[in-house]
């Protein structure tokens, strides 16, 4: 099996799809082949893909053996209500048939599988499972993904405990944007105090995939 990475976060809009962009990158650079799956993605209206379509493109920029790879590839599963899976989907069961499918397509000619979630840990997915039951299902390092603006060690906490009760092997990485000018004095010094490593995706990135690739 080769290596998988499930992108997750704190909330949707920090930044899972950045987060992906940065890990592709970085491993393609490694002389590895790269692939990416957005295993459900919501909010697809009239054919455009918000986030499945910048992976397709990075995809096939990185790794010439996806060049045929269709958008379908990318998301396997795909509903146009911008709403948790179970809510657009109508309790729709989760196909997971064609996840599987198209993991088996993907990892055919990658060396590194990114799996990139939809919105935090506890977003319903159908009406038995949840976001992280899909990083154990898959077999999955999770990349845990947080802001870096006020409440962001609130956030932090809430989705770190429930990946360390199911003893997902996880990597935390914050995404600080211009405007987090702040984030070094209202935030930082409370997960330095608490020994945990503050590790942002626009500095860090070569440490945060050592780390994932190692787990």
């Amino acid at each position: 099996m080769k290596k998988r990475i499930f992108i997750t976060a704190t909330n949707t809009d920090i930044g899972k799809t950045y987060a992906a962009e940065q890990l592709l990158r970085h491993y393609a650079s490694q002389g590895l082949r790269v692939g990416a799956i957005k295993l459900v993605e919501t909010g697809v209206v009239d054919g455009v893909y918000p986030d499945g379509e910048i992976l397709l493109s990075l995809c096939r920029e990185l790794n010439p053996a996806l060049s045929d790879f269709t958008i379908e590839d990318i998301v396997p599963i795909s509903y146009e209500l911008a709403a948790a899976p179970y809510v657009a989907s109508q309790g729709k069961a989760l196909d997971f048939d064609a996840l599987n499918r198209a993991i088996e397509k993907m990892e055919a000619v990658c060396d590194v599988l990114i799996l990139e979630g939809a919105g935090g840990l506890y977003v319903p997915v159908d009406g038995n499972f949840m976001m992280i039951d899909l990083i154990v299902f898959f077999n999955a390092t999770a990349l845990l993904v947080t802001h870096c603006s006020l409440g962001c060690i609130n956030d932090t906490l809430l989705s770190l405990q429930p990946l360390q009760n199911r003893n997902i092997d996880a990597v935390l990485a914050f995404n600080c944007r211009e405007e987090d000018t702040d984030f070094s004095v209202v935030s930082e010094p409370f997960f330095l105090h608490n020994d945990i490593e503050v590790l942002k995706l626009s500095e860090d990135i070569d440490t945060i995939c050592d780390v994932l690739y190692n787990c």
